[in-house]
């Protein structure tokens, strides 16, 4: 199996008296698109943030294929929610700079953005100002901004909040053919159908935590729910929460009175007379 692109080990992150994430690991694969999951205010952007490297954890480490993640950003490409076009410039002269920064030529760049253009139905803008441009021609201009240097990763965050029918299913798509293409994408959003269509895996954030990993089938399989809406409630239930940490109490408890009972560890070795 190949190593994973991007590995979290016991992240956290706290800001002031604020604990927004707690003890994350995560691993992500290439040719997969990821999605992270949860209500506003569960950790997402916070968590994208710490993979894209323009945020310090505060303990824990993220690799990005063994290399500190800061010190590899141009493997990363990221659209936040908010897109930060500069609206004096068109929207071509918005990702040529972008890609410039990254050392990457003009005639690559454009090479790239002429491929994506034409599946975001965006080639005939290229040439605008976007100062004029609707909340989906933004947000399309902002997935070619970060295309253009050829990323690893594309993180994405809320990437279709705001948008209309067409636009939202122009984004889904192109998402759908980068995976298609061996692409790996990390996908935020909290609108579980959106997950379930596009996402081949599921991480579902809640309070900070990562409450579940797996596939839409796994997590219905795992919950007993015929619906995904049904198997998150139960996920992030502090009530199942608790449960799940007291069986696992129970657990060690009963490995403990076995081992007091019988004078063995649960692998049948004999306990030393120091034990």
């Amino acid at each position: 199996m190949n190593k994973p692109l991007l590995t979290l080990t016991g992240v956290a992150k706290r800001f002031d008296e604020v604990e927004a994430l707690t003890h994350v690991d995560l691993d992500i694969n290439s040719g997969q698109v990821i999605g992270l999951v949860g209500g506003n205010g569960a950790g997402k952007t916070t968590l994208l943030r710490l993979m894209a490297g323009v945020m310090e954890p505060t303990m824990g480490t993220i690799l990005f294929e063994g290399k500190k993640v800061s010190t590899m950003r141009s493997k990363l490409g990221v659209v936040p929610e908010s897109t930060g076009l500069y609206s004096r410039l068109t929207a071509w002269e918005n990702i040529r700079y972008h890609s410039r920064m990254y050392g990457v030529p003009d005639d690559i760049a454009w090479n790239r953005v002429s491929h994506f253009s034409n599946r975001l139905d965006l080639t005939d803008a290229l040439s605008r100002h976007t100062k004029g441009f609707s909340r989906g021609m933004r947000q399309k201009t902002a997935l070619l901004r970060a295309l253009a240097h050829g990323p690893d990763i594309l993180l994405l965050d809320e990437p279709t909040a705001g948008l209309d029918v067409t636009s939202a299913r122009t984004v889904r798509s192109l998402v759908g053919k980068l995976r298609d293409e061996g692409g790996t994408v990390i996908y935020s959003t909290h609108h579980l159908a959106e997950a379930q269509q596009v996402c081949d895996r599921i991480v579902i954030v809640h309070n900070g935590t990562i409450r579940a990993d797996g596939s839409p089938t796994q997590l219905l399989e795992q919950t007993g729910k015929d619906n995904l809406e049904d198997a998150y409630v139960a996920l992030t239930s502090d009530k199942a929460r608790a449960r799940k940490e007291d069986n696992k109490k129970e657990g060690k408890m009963s490995k403990w009175w076995r081992r007091l009972l019988t004078g063995r560890t649960p692998n049948n070795e004999e306990v030393g007379e120091d034990e």
